[in-house]
């Protein structure tokens, strides 16, 4: 938990009139950490310390990546989609895991995590718009919450989401068990079409997902990198067939909105000359 808390930074941004990607500047967008009402869902505070705590655990697997430049450029991205989703007041926190390994996942409350290995595949910041709008959707549908409320919450008491009732260490491993075997395929379809439509909104070039996912078809499904990605997310050539089949024309006037290229290419060399794998 120490790990999550000092290496992860919150940044939300906050922008009067919704302007294009490529228009805002990163480094001038104010906090609005504290202007955001308190929140009033007894249930919703719950999904938040739930999804802390399932975070917590799954990051013993791959600490977050030592690079504050890089942890912040990736928050502001995150964040300016989540902004334009259906929950932008939750409590919002995305992070670079230091793996080669090629994956992305969500857990309940607004916890979103990219690996290292993912970010040096893609090419732009469309792309990694794509890739954060695909799991903020899931938090917004509350994907894994639905389906852990199938499994260890269906025979459990309101009461038992307390952090101080002996079922809650159950319901927090179940939760970090979801995301060894992954989500339902029919989640992982839907959090791609919600994801082309939130980075639509938020100013970028729609197609920045489907570019991940072509990138990601094209990988040898023998690549260790790829593995948990595969096991725990449909195949990728079939998740892009049928979100490409499901955007068909209705995008095409979005088409001409920014990749970001190079700011994008700027952030990952900065990176990549100042890198340090941890031991």
């Amino acid at each position: 938990m120490t790990i999550f808390k000092t290496a992860l930074i919150l940044i939300a941004l906050s922008l009067a009139v919704p302007l294009p990607a490529s228009a805002f500047n990163l480094d001038k967008l104010r906090d609005i950490g504290k202007k955001l009402e308190p929140l009033k869902s007894t249930s919703e505070k719950d999904e938040i310390n739930l999804g802390r705590d399932v975070a917590a655990n799954l990051l013993g697997a791959a600490p977050p990546v030592n690079d504050p430049a890089l942890q912040s450029y990736v928050n502001k991205i995150g964040m300016w989609i989540a902004l334009h989703s259906d929950r932008p007041t939750l409590p919002w926190h995305f992070g670079v895991l230091d793996t080669d390994g090629v994956n992305a996942f969500a857990t309940p409350g607004g916890f979103v995590f990219i690996t290292r290995g993912m970010l040096l595949r893609m090419r732009d910041e469309a792309e990694l718009a794509g890739v954060l709008a695909h799991e903020i959707s899931h938090v917004v549908e509350k994907h894994a919450l639905n389906t852990m409320r199938k499994g260890a919450l269906a025979g459990m008491a309101g009461e038992a989401l307390s952090r101080n009732k002996p079922e809650y260490a159950k319901l927090v491993s179940t939760g970090t068990e979801i995301f060894a075997r992954g989500l339902d395929k029919e989640d992982e379809f839907a959090a791609d079409r919600m994801g082309v439509v939130l980075a639509s909104r938020a100013g970028y070039d729609p197609y920045g997902l489907p570019s991940v996912l072509q990138t990601l078809s094209s990988i040898n499904p023998k690549d260790n990198a790829v593995a948990l990605m595969f096991k725990t997310h449909p195949d990728s050539g079939t998740r892009l067939e049928l979100l490409t089949d499901s955007m068909d024309t209705h995008f095409d006037r979005y088409i001409s909105q920014p990749k970001v290229e190079n700011r994008f290419s700027e952030i990952i060399k900065s990176h990549i000359s100042r890198y340090k794998p941890q031991k």
